[in-house]
């Protein structure tokens, strides 16, 4: 499936089929969200939480394309995510477009 963060499809006639969305919330191991807490101490980037959004980015677009897919789409135009903190160490993460087929 085409997804793309565009309005449109160049050279190409589509017929929206409506709005697709994904969402999930997610959450790291305690220990791994210990050691995240420890590296704010010293600064850097916290790979613990990096891998945990792009996990749930993935999941969010997994779930917005089956949804996209239950409609008949040939693509996704004008995608996009959001996220939001839940609580401490989870995160919302929804990723939302325009289903499409072409003409």
């Amino acid at each position: 499936m085409k997804l793309l963060s565009i309005d449109h499809i160049p050279g190409q006639e589509v017929e929206a089929l409506g709005m697709v969305k994904g969402a999930v919330v997610q959450t790291k191991h305690f220990g791994k969200d210990f050691m995240a807490g420890m590296k704010t101490l010293v600064g850097g980037e916290i790979v613990a939480y990096t891998e945990m959004l792009n996990e749930a980015r993935q999941i969010a677009i997994k779930r917005m394309v089956d949804e996209a897919e239950a409609l008949g789409a040939d693509a996704v135009i004008g995608v996009r995510y959001g996220s939001a903190q839940m609580m401490q160490g989870a995160a919302e993460v929804i990723a939302y477009g325009t289903a499409v087929k072409y003409k």
